[in-house]
């Protein structure tokens, strides 16, 4: 794989790794905010808090398979080792 192509493609990878984080941030902290301020107030999913439960375990879990799926399909292994050139050995 010639280095422009290798390149091109760590770039895209790149910008899924932080569409992605983008992502679970934004899930985080809508999830983590938006579920009232009083503690007395809470419900609770499981035993935990409500706002815990969806933001960092539903969160967590969410984007672990949204990563492994980008990974899965997404992202090509490249290998980083030289090439050897024709005539050359690298011993």
């Amino acid at each position: 794989m010639k280095n422009s192509a290798i390149m091109k493609t760590a770039k895209k990878e790149t910008f899924i790794v932080i569409a992605l984080y983008i992502l679970f941030f934004a899930w985080w902290y809508v999830t983590a905010y938006s579920f009232g301020d009083d503690p007395s107030q809470y419900r609770y999913v499981l035993g935990f808090p409500e706002w815990f439960f969806y933001s960092c375990i539903v969160g967590y879990a969410g984007i672990s398979i949204l990563l492994w799926i980008c990974v899965s399909f997404f992202f090509t292994d490249i290998d980083l080792e030289e090439e050897e050139k024709d005539g050359e050995n690298n011993d």
